[in-house]
């Protein structure tokens, strides 16, 4: 007869054993999927806010603000990107102090200015603050900026989990907002003043602006052109990127991660023989806009980590005026396993081409858990 010692030791192995075996049915009839885009909607969407009068008859003035650690890459130059290429504003690329801006999950460059020099040079304030997420968003330097600007008058836009400086700072307060699925259990736990939604891929109210996950930085984007240069402008653009839609529309509820995106998170992040490094390479031609998508995009699937590359150690301009710092040194032509990037002529949108290049390198799994943390609605090709 077996020892108490013994019964012990099975029940624990049964209980293991079991646990597996229900993880793995939960696994199998979880399909791990993404909510497919909304359908075309007849009802527009109410316009962003506007410059405030003593814009006029200069450009409004936009301040993208990073922290010098960790900043989110997608939040901060997809917005930089569009609003340099649009040509309707005067766009700044801060950050609270001098020096890099290192990017979240790959990539750096050093802003136009600190926060202080901008100061300096408009006591005024901008027209707009747009304030990606960062790692550190308890940073008082930053939260007091952040408030400040809005007491001068700008509209402030929360990109993602940008959300958590705005709430913070106690600019959300009464209002209306949305956030990343992730984070809105949190948000709405230490922030119950606000009136969280889950049906609007980004909200205005009143000189505040927030958004949901990372894919939701090109419609707010294309939302603020059109807010400042009209519809004929930021359709151009947004033909460009492949978009024909930047409604406010959006399937939030349909997010949740579930047993098979954390399947194959363990999975990506436990066959480490199976990771590699792909090369950024930076030159002036290249669309830091592709650029940081498909970096940002890449890195999510838990296969790979990207490291940016130029010809020399200096700080290299890519198309939107933003200066890289490469991570290593090596010519173009000397690139082993470049990053893929999309070509300059698209008909779909740029991460519908991202996730499929994911997609065919590393299957349908780790293409879903990267839409997944982006936000991003995805109904692949069959």
């Amino acid at each position: 007869m077996p020892s108490s010692g013994s019964r012990a030791a099975m029940a624990v192995s049964c209980a293991a054993l079991l646990s597996l075996v229900l993880a793995a049915v939960l696994v199998q009839r979880d399909p791990g999927g993404v909510p497919a885009p909304l359908p075309p909607t007849a009802q527009p969407t109410p316009p962003l806010p506007g410059p405030r009068a003593s814009a006029t008859p200069r450009l409004p003035r936009v301040a993208v603000v990073a922290h010098n650690a960790n900043t989110e890459l997608t939040d901060f130059v997809v917005p930089y990107a569009v609003l340099k290429r649009s040509g309707a504003a005067e766009v700044w690329a801060l950050a609270v102090e001098p020096g890099a801006v290192q990017f979240f999950p790959a990539l750096r460059a050093l802003p136009d200015a600190d926060m202080a020099a901008f100061d300096a040079r408009y006591p005024g304030g901008a027209d707009y603050v747009i304030v990606p997420a960062v790692h550190e968003d308890a940073d008082p330097r930053l939260l007091a900026w952040i408030g400040a600007q809005a007491a001068k008058g700008a509209v402030v836009i929360g990109i993602c989990d940008g959300v958590w400086l705005l709430a913070r700072a106690g600019l959300l307060d009464g209002r209306e907002a949305v956030s990343h699925w992730y984070s809105r259990q949190a948000l709405a736990s230490g922030f119950p003043a606000v009136r969280w939604r889950q049906d609007r891929r980004y909200v205005a109210d009143g000189q505040v602006v927030t958004t949901t996950g990372v894919s939701a930085s090109i419609p707010v984007s294309l939302a603020l052109v059109e807010t400042l240069a009209g519809r004929e402008r930021a359709e151009a653009l947004a033909r460009q990127l492949g978009e024909s839609r930047w409604d406010a529309a959006h399937p939030s509820r349909g997010f949740r991660l579930g047993p098979r995106h954390l399947y194959t998170a363990a999975r990506n992040a436990a066959r480490f023989w199976n990771h590699e490094t792909l090369q950024a390479g930076l030159a002036p031609d290249v669309d830091d806009l592709v650029l940081a998508l498909t970096a940002d995009a890449y890195a999510r699937s838990y296969r790979t980590s990207v490291t940016g590359v130029a010809q020399g150690r200096e700080a290299v301009r890519l198309a939107s005026g933003l200066a890289y710092l490469p991570d290593t040194a090596a010519t173009p032509q000397a690139l082993s396993r470049p990053l893929p990037v999309l070509e300059a002529e698209r008909t779909a949108p740029l991460l519908d081409g991202i996730l499929a290049g994911i997609e065919a390198r590393y299957g349908h799994a780790s293409a879903a858990f990267v839409a997944l943390q982006l936000e991003y609605p995805w109904a692949p090709l069959p």
